[in-house]
């Protein structure tokens, strides 16, 4: 199985990262890709991924939490990080309107640069949207024609919101929010609705860690080993075998990022 969301530059890393992959590969995962998400982890990914050939790739991007710190709208970091060959797609990038850490016009201007880079080089988008579906789509829309393909990373939106990405043909990234019978409700309703040729699986790892694993991990760190156990419960959710959400998910993902 292959994790599409790891935050392996992380500080929260920093002591165990060999062991924590070490962790994933016994418990079945094939690949992961980690998240970069600003001027100082997208490069911290991509020398990561270059330490475990074959097995991690990296995304280069700014979340929209740091936009701020863009003063360059040609995004020459990221630009120079994409021709590495590990690095497979442009982000994570986007909206996020829950915590406007970053201002809202700085956000869209970001966003908008990352897309105009990533047709450009004809490389995937690895997304992020919170609270702002409608800027969100009206942002990228007029993008898609132009990009090779897109994934909307640990989806939380609603019914409306699924159905309006997947008319626009976007890929779908579930993380173990699914696993949260009280937060994840309203998405363990609608995982169903997701194509099998649309379906990712992550961890988001640190964060997000499945609240359901049983016995209850000692640290609140989400690690990629835990991707079984979000993938098998994205199956029940869908009535489907394991395996099948599983290599469907692999399908999915190596064909979007070239893998």
């Amino acid at each position: 199985m292959i994790d599409i969301g790891v935050n392996l530059a992380s500080s929260r890393f920093d002591k165990d990262r060999d062991e924590v992959v070490a962790r994933a590969q016994l418990a079945g995962v094939s690949a992961m890709l980690l998240t970069g998400t600003d001027l100082e982890t997208s490069p911290q990914a991509a020398l990561l991924a270059a330490q475990y050939p074959d097995f991690a790739y990296s995304t280069a991007g700014v979340h929209p939490h740091d936009a701020k710190s863009v003063d360059d709208l040609s995004l020459p970091t990221i630009r120079e990080l994409a021709v590495q060959p590990q690095v497979v797609a442009i982000g994570e990038c986007g909206l996020d309107f829950n915590r406007d850490f970053s201002p809202r016009p700085q956000q869209e201007a970001v966003f908008d640069a990352h897309l105009r880079l990533a047709a450009e080089l004809d490389m995937p988008v690895f997304l992020h949207c919170r609270d702002a579906h409608e800027r969100f789509m009206a942002i990228l829309t007029p993008w898609l024609p132009k990009l090779p393909g897109a994934v909307l990373h640990c989806f939380t939106g609603s019914e409306d919101e699924l159905r309006e990405c997947l008319d626009a043909g976007l890929h779908i990234g579930i993380t173990g929010w699914v696993c949260d019978e009280r937060r994840g409700e309203a998405l363990r309703e609608i995982v169903p609705l997701i194509p099998d040729d649309r379906l990712m699986i992550e961890t988001d790892a640190p964060y997000l860690l499945p609240r359901d694993l049983k016995p209850k991990p000692k640290s609140s760190r989400n690690e990629p080993c835990y991707l079984p156990h979000i993938a098998n419960t994205i199956a029940v959710l869908r009535e489907q075998d394991a395996e099948l959400v599983i290599s469907q998910s692999v399908e999915n993902t190596r064909r979007l990022f070239k893998l």
